[in-house]
């Protein structure tokens, strides 16, 4: 496999284990580039890493510090870090199954694909796949990555397994100071025909491909323009919409 594992360890399902590998599901180097750069120079911006009086420090001096006071501070080595052993360092323990529908989708965060490390291990590993598929439940547990131990769920995907890390509860805002203002006022019989009317006609199947990211692409075409030594091609704006005033009758009008 060409891609290379964000993590490798071992799936555990009670007394069942095997080699897993775990890849980013995600490309996330899609943001453009962009370097900060003296207007009048043209010299690019570095950061440098000084302390409070403005004395620059090597980098290889530069450690970890926790303030448990003002100025005081629990000083911690890299090694000391790096030597943390905890279970999901190395092992994603299944520890609970729950149906799909379960998980509240605030807490769905980052999604990596699961493979098994080895062919001689496929068989066990589509054992789990086809259990979970059948079942219509995923996995639970938590596996330590970048920096920290996260809370994730395993569900089947395709002939493989997806990972999705999930929030933990302490990381998820209530929803009640926002929304209690909301009176639960019942909508009409007929608007709500009509909006689900409008529904109906604009439903069509997901496809991801029809989307794409607008602001990346002007972006873009404003650095070729700048090569180019041209103006950018303009972007047709919408065109702003007139304040509804009637429901219905901007219902209406949308399926008209």
């Amino acid at each position: 496999m060409a891609a290379r594992p964000y993590w490798s360890g071992n799936l555990r399902m009670s007394l069942v284990t095997l080699p897993v590998s775990v890849y980013s599901a995600v490309n996330r180097a899609q943001a453009v580039p962009l370097h900060e750069i003296v207007r009048n120079t043209g010299e690019r911006v570095h950061r440098l890493n000084v302390t409070e009086d403005g004395e620059e420090v090597e980098r290889e001096d530069i450690i970890k510090g926790y303030e448990v006071e003002k100025g005081q501070y629990v000083l911690i080595e890299p090694e000391e870090i790096d030597e943390l052993k905890i279970p999901s360092s190395k092992t994603l323990d299944i520890s609970q199954f729950v149906k799909v529908e379960d998980i509240d989708d605030v807490y769905f965060d980052s999604p990596y694909f699961v493979a098994p490390q080895k062919d001689s291990d496929e068989q066990t590993f589509a054992v789990i796949r086809d259990a979970l598929r059948n079942t219509k439940k995923m996995g639970l547990g938590q596996l330590a990555i970048a920096g920290r131990e996260r809370l994730c769920c395993v569900k089947p995907y395709g002939s493989g397994l997806m990972l999705i890390t999930l929030r933990y509860e302490t990381e998820v805002r209530d929803a009640d100071p926002y929304f209690e203002d909301i009176r639960e006022k019942p909508a009409s019989s007929e608007e709500l025909d009509l909006a689900e009317e409008l529904i109906q006609r604009k439903t069509a199947k997901f496809d991801p491909g029809k989307f794409h990211d607008h602001y990346r692409e002007a972006l873009k075409e404003l650095i070729q323009a700048k090569i180019e030594h041209r103006e950018p091609v303009a972007v047709e704006e919408d065109q702003p919409q007139p304040k509804v005033v009637n429901l219905m009758d901007a219902l209406r009008r949308s399926l008209s």
